[in-house]
């Protein structure tokens, strides 16, 4: 049967149906070019549930059991997980030096600062985000935050959890930092670092379908990262989205956005402060 499900092949037809489907679950569209990557990542689906071809897998996903069980897993498939630690460095300077400073204001007033890193896929973004706002707070002993990850990916949302990731990932990280928020594995032949405790309490992770209608989160945030996310939904979704998150986020409250994304012609509430740095008004 291994082989049978290696070789199997994903129709035209069969692709335009698990296109559709995956279009209107999650935003995320998969073009033409998309075809074999699909056919390969769902290969490993087939194996786990002992199919042996797609039209069997399809019957599967569009019955009422696949409805209830498979959508969550078929999504964690095709979701994209790329992410780094301090990417797109310019977002966390500014952070540190432009918002943070003036949430706690002149008179030094501490006030709990949110965050919700949205599309967190295996955590990354957040603890870089806990890290830059721990070592604010070395400075400031009164200043107290939470942060929030969501993603549609529960083995994503699973990865950020535990916190382990292989050591080569935080090689350009200062080793100050690493010393501080790292913990190396005693295992050299595999190595890896995990998160450290008392950070891994400051951040939360949940799964959220940017499709939802409402984003189910009682609360307001100051702070909004959703970055890289919107690049895989059409224009139309894009603004939806973005619509939503800021019903999410105070006005005055600020919002960062991927390095090739954009808002242009966008009927949101953000007025652009830097290029991918937006304030809600």
């Amino acid at each position: 049967m291994p082989n049978e499900i290696y070789k199997a092949i994903l129709t035209q037809q069969e692709f335009d149906q698990l296109s559709s489907f995956i279009y209107r679950e999650s935003g995320i569209k998969m073009p033409p070019v998309k075809k074999i990557m699909l056919q390969s990542r769902l290969h490993k689906r087939l194996r786990e549930l002992s199919m042996t071809n797609f039209k069997e897998y399809i019957d599967y996903l569009f019955s009422k059991e696949g409805l209830n069980n498979e959508i969550i897993h078929m999504l964690d498939v095709v979701s994209t997980n790329k992410t780094d630690f301090f990417r797109e460095q310019v977002h966390f300077d500014f952070l540190n030096e432009v918002v943070l400073p003036e949430m706690i204001g002149p008179r030094n007033t501490f006030p709990h600062i949110k965050i919700w890193s949205a599309g967190s896929s295996t955590g990354e973004e957040a603890y870089t985000i806990a890290i830059v706002l721990s070592e604010f707070a070395e400075k400031h002993p009164r200043f107290d935050f939470s942060i929030i990850g969501t993603d549609i990916s529960t083995q994503a949302l699973q990865k950020a959890i535990d916190a382990i990731y292989k050591e080569e990932r935080v090689h350009g990280i200062p080793m100050n930092i690493k010393k501080k928020y790292f913990l190396r594995s005693k295992d050299r032949t595999n190595p890896t670092v995990r998160i450290v405790a008392a950070l891994r309490a400051k951040v939360k992770f949940g799964r959220l379908n940017f499709m939802d209608s409402y984003y189910n989160l009682n609360e307001t945030f100051d702070v909004i990262f959703c970055r890289n996310v919107l690049i895989y939904f059409d224009r139309a979704t894009q603004e939806n989205v973005i619509n939503k998150l800021c019903a999410k986020l105070r006005p005055g409250g600020y919002f960062f956005l991927g390095h090739s994304e954009s808002i242009m012609n966008m009927n949101v509430p953000l007025k652009q402060l830097k290029p991918t740095i937006f304030q809600r008004v």
